[in-house]
Formats: C-alpha cells, structure tokens, sequence
C-alpha cells in the first residue's frame, strides 16, 4: 500500500518485454528482493537488484492497463516505498492497481502552477468527484472543486478531470513535464471503487 508521496524519480536503463530496469536518481537504501514499488503508480516487485540498478518483471496484465510498456530508455519514472505501519499518511491510500489510462488534453498555466486537464475512461467517473482524491502516475492529488460537466450522472457528463499541480510536485514528480496527448496512469479513490462495487 502506497500514499502518492513520490519519495524520488527514477531513470529508465531499459524495458524489454516483460523486465523494467530502473535507477532511482536518489539512493532508496534497504531495498530487498521481493520489495513492492510503486512506479509511475503501479505496484511492482523487487525481481532483482545490481548496485543502485533495480529489476521490476512486467505482467501482461500490467502492460495492458498501464502505460509502462511505453516507456523507453532515458523515460523518467515516479518512485514510492510501500508504507510502513505508523508512518504518516501524506496522501491517500493508493493499491498501486491502475484503474485506466487517462491523456492530458491540456495544459494551464497560471502563475507558479500547472493546471493539467486530463480525459479519462467514462467507467471511472462514478469513482472521481470534486475535491476528492485521485492517484496520477502514483501521485496523490486532489480533484479540482468544479469537474467539467458537472455531475457524473447528467446526460452531458464531460469524460475530463481538472487537477493543480504546485510547484513542490512539479520539482519532484514527473506529472509537470507532461505534454498534451500522453498517457497517466490512474488509480481512483480505493472507498469510492469498494462503494460503486456494492451499490451496482
């Protein structure tokens, strides 16, 4: 279990198949085979460690709802630990299970933030209501108060999410070098999916 607090990036060495080797720009000292990581916001296990190089095996399941089968060498990755019990909850409780893709379809920018449109898949929508929280590329972030096309139950829902990026995510994610027409992965709010389960 994740929080969306990225602790460093990482830079992908390789992707082949189904192996994703990845160096953390910052040294994540202790990590053991076995280990989850969430990267880019889905949970990976520790397949093998050379120095500070770490080996995550990809499932077909994970290439085919996430965007890592994309990722080349030199791509830059979010990286989190799975939190420990009694550490502080920075974020939101995060599975590392995407839920779907979304695209940035736009990108604003006011001042010292970014604001980030992103279409998402129209099954989601149940799941993402204003001010509530949403997992981006394993990022913790909190849904703009006014969603375009207001109630996810209208006739004229739009498929979009608005989220603001301050300038400490822009620093240390990666969601801030985004450009229109990529790829995020997307983890809804773990109690609004348990809930739409049991209610439909």
């Amino acid at each position: 279990m994740f929080t969306g607090i990225v602790e460093t990036t990482g830079k992908v060495v390789a992707r082949r198949k189904d192996k994703l080797v990845v160096i953390p720009q910052r040294a994540l000292k202790g990590i053991s085979l076995g280990e989850s990581l969430s990267v880019d916001g889905v949970c990976l296990t520790v397949d093998h460690r050379n120095g500070r190089q770490v080996t995550f095996r990809l499932l077909p399941e994970t290439l085919r709802v996430s965007n890592l089968g994309v990722l080349r060498a030199g791509d830059i990755v979010n990286l989190e630990r799975a939190l420990k019990v009694g550490d502080r909850l920075g974020g939101h409780l995060l599975l590392g299970h995407v839920d779907g893709q979304g695209t940035v379809v736009a990108r604003i920018k006011r001042g010292n933030t970014l604001t980030l449109e992103i279409k998402v898949p129209r099954v989601l929508l149940p799941c993402l209501v204003p001010k509530g929280p949403v997992g981006m590329d394993g990022v913790s972030l909190t849904l703009d108060a006014s969603l375009p096309g207001g109630s996810s139950k209208g006739p004229r829902v739009s498929s979009r999410i608005r989220v603001h990026l301050i300038p400490h995510t822009l620093q240390a994610t990666t969601l801030g070098k985004k450009s229109v027409g990529q790829q995020v992965n997307l983890e809804v709010d773990l109690i609004a999916k348990y809930l739409r389960r049991l209610l439909w």
